[in-house]
């Protein structure tokens, strides 16, 4: 046998043959929603079960006169960054909207509690539309020159806006996108409220589309948001985002106009092989292609054309390109923080697999077809890897099974809770346990941290921010995912 040929057959055996560690997806779930109690900024409930933290940036906005107390912490610092914050309200409307079914009451309660805690927030942000749309709270640089818990907080926050016209095409579409998937999301329990969202998703995409470019290049946001969550991708698939979430919230024609004349303008084939807070085409492609499936809409097969592309590289026998793995066979692309990643690829491919199934019909590669469960079988190599089925035998998920992530970058969980240290550290203060080789006194349980490198290993230290650091991005498109494997446990 050529060794080219034993290579690819190790590869497709590690890919496929069913994992041995047995997983409580149930109890993973549960925690992956409960994380982002944690990431909480504002005036927390009496309902917090996080109870270690409390509030913090209360006076949010004062320095544009308006209100932006809330939201989430994207990582394991300070900030409020709008546009990974709106991607992962997106994504956990998604996954109420797509697998809710899959979840309990009590789990759908709290996605949604979660999810709303995000938008009343986003809400906030498109206030002032159509003259202002506000960007991200807190200095970056500054605040990442301190180790403090947020509670403490005493860098400056400085909020950040974009005035009219200055452009704002990829924020103010993801915000939109945000927006529109929650009204689905919140349409049966609360219609009021999905009415607001709706109502303003639909004038934070006219903004978005009326004035073109990324938010990132007006001056006075450029340095603020810079390199930390700039669009390198471009804005344009963020305005088909919008208009594909806006589509499916609304069924109005003229969003289906609208990605039908965009299709190739925007450049619908670039870069399709990838999806996250930045590269939102992929997702695009997955979404839309369920109209087709459903209603079959044929102006808009280009799409479904394409998140079939997308499907067939992630088997190595077929032809074109291909994903990426690790020899332990995770989906590897090289980022900031893999996990991101493998986890919003893993949302894709499992909903894809659910519209192949729900319309009886198999993935189509050349000559090759591929049942739905082939899908879910990747899917589920990443889960059970996730949760520890992996070379290091580590769960990276925090708090779920015995071995986890104790030191994990993140500010509020490595400094002692002000409940049980009531004088604040200052900003240089906590270096001292930033350095130190103790673990985080306390359990940011669910959060997924940034996870392995491509050979597997993986460096446990919070000095190591890239795979140690936990993001809300990480944890949105997995709650759909564990919702699914909950409720089919023995899918192999």
């Amino acid at each position: 046998m050529k060794p080219s040929i034993l290579i690819l057959t190790v590869f497709v055996l590690v890919l496929l043959l069913p994992t041995v560690i047995p997983h409580d997806y149930s109890d993973a779930l549960h925690k992956s929603i409960l994380f982002f109690e944690g990431q909480r900024s504002g005036r927390l409930p009496r309902q917090q079960r996080m109870w270690w933290r409390g509030n913090s940036g209360l006076k949010d906005g004062e320095n544009l006169n308006t209100d932006l107390v809330g939201g989430y912490y994207d990582a394991g610092d300070n900030v409020k960054f709008h546009f990974p914050m709106a991607f992962t309200a997106t994504m956990l409307a998604w996954s109420s909207i797509d697998f809710g079914c899959y979840m309990s009451e009590n789990d759908v309660a709290h996605n949604l509690v979660a999810l709303k805690w995000a938008t009343n927030y986003l809400l906030k942000t498109v206030s002032q539309l159509p003259h202002r749309i506000f960007v991200q709270v807190g200095e970056a640089q500054p605040d990442h020159d301190c180790w403090e818990r947020p509670e403490d907080m005493d860098t400056p926050r400085t909020a950040y806006a974009i005035e009219a016209p200055g452009p704002a095409s990829d924020l103010a579409g993801e915000i939109a996108a945000a927006l529109a998937a929650a009204s689905i999301a919140f349409n049966q329990s609360q219609p009021s409220y999905s009415t607001l969202l709706l109502n303003n998703s639909i004038q934070t995409f006219q903004y978005a589309d009326m004035h073109r470019g990324s938010y990132a290049d007006n001056p006075n946001v450029h340095n603020a948001a810079c390199p930390f969550y700039c669009s390198d991708n471009g804005y344009k698939d963020e305005l088909l985002w919008g208009a594909a979430w806006l589509r499916r919230a609304t069924g109005s024609d003229f969003y289906l106009e609208y990605l039908v004349n965009n299709c190739d303008s925007f450049g619908v084939d670039y870069n399709y092989l990838d999806f996250g807070w930045d590269n939102k085409f992929g997702g695009v492609e997955v979404l839309i292609a369920k109209e087709i499936f459903e209603k079959n809409v044929n102006t808009l097969i280009p799409y479904k054309d394409m998140a079939e592309r997308m499907m067939c590289a992630l088997f190595p026998e077929t032809a074109g390109p291909h994903m990426s793995y690790t020899p332990g066979g995770l989906l590897y692309k090289p980022v900031g923080s893999q996990l991101q990643n493998t986890a919003a690829l893993s949302f894709l491919i499992l909903t894809y697999a659910d519209y192949l199934s729900k319309s009886s019909q198999q993935l189509s590669c050349g000559n090759l077809k591929f049942q739905p469960d082939s899908l879910r079988r990747i899917v589920k190599r990443q889960v059970d890897y996730i949760l520890g089925d992996n070379p290091m035998h580590l769960s990276y998920m925090v708090g779920y099974g015995d071995q986890y992530p104790r030191q994990i970058h993140h500010r509020g969980s490595s400094i002692p809770s002000i409940k049980v240290q009531s004088h604040a550290l200052g900003c240089t203060e906590g270096w001292d346990i930033f350095h130190s080789d103790n673990p985080n006194p306390n359990i940011l349980v669910g959060a997924v941290v940034g996870g392995p490198n491509i050979d597997d290993t993986f460096v446990g230290k919070r000095t190591n921010a890239t795979d140690t650091e936990p993001t809300t991005y990480i944890n949105a498109p997995l709650v759909g995912v564990f919702a699914y494997f909950k409720s089919n446990p023995n899918f192999s």
